[in-house]
């Protein structure tokens, strides 16, 4: 079984900004209905207030392996520590108005909802499977085993544009907190 809350940051190589995420900030989120592990389709472009997206590569499972260069990909690694972050700190961050939290990958809703009952997360994780957000935003990607995966990267959106972008994300379990921190100054900002 492998554990993957446990990882050793400082033996992953981190990603760098290679400006793939540059062009987001402004934008406004594409009308795209994207599958929630709770069963619900989600409009993002609809979304009232304050949305936090973290967009992730994909969930591992304790009982199978990841990728054999999972861990040499820039990044990779982590996706698990990052929603677990997103978990424990999801009650503070509607405290300072995020109205809607989500995590996004390209993983199939099915394998998604084992990772969210696992994880016992507050908030559902939504599938683009097919592709459709990512190529309307040309979002970061990169491939892995013959799939194309999401880069690591959040983003806020406030009544559907994107206002704010962190990327690349590194070491992911600290993204909620980078979050927290930029929230709590534009809470402040005149």
């Amino acid at each position: 079984m492998i554990d993957l809350q446990k990882v050793d940051w400082s033996a992953l190589p981190e990603p760098e900004d290679d400006g793939a995420a540059a062009h987001l900030v402004g934008l406004r989120l594409p009308p795209v209905r994207l599958t929630g592990t709770d069963g619900h389709e989600v409009d993002l472009s609809c979304l009232p207030g304050l949305s936090v997206l973290y967009f992730y590569p994909m969930t591992g499972r304790p009982d199978q392996p990841l990728p054999n260069t999972w861990d040499m990909v820039p990044g990779a690694r982590g996706c698990t520590p990052q929603s677990c972050a997103f978990r424990d700190h999801a009650a503070e961050l509607r405290a300072l108005g995020a109205t809607a939290l989500f995590g996004v990958s390209t993983q199939p809703t099915a394998y998604q909802a084992e990772a969210a009952a696992r994880l016992h997360l507050p908030f559902p994780l939504l599938s683009d499977d097919d592709g459709a957000l990512t190529r309307a935003l040309a979002l970061p990607t990169f491939e892995v085993d013959g799939a194309t995966l999401l880069k690591r990267l959040t983003m806020i959106a406030r009544d559907g544009k994107i206002v704010k972008v962190f990327y690349p994300v590194f070491p992911p379990d600290q993204n909620a907190l980078d979050v927290i921190d930029w929230l709590k100054v534009e809470e402040t900002a005149p």
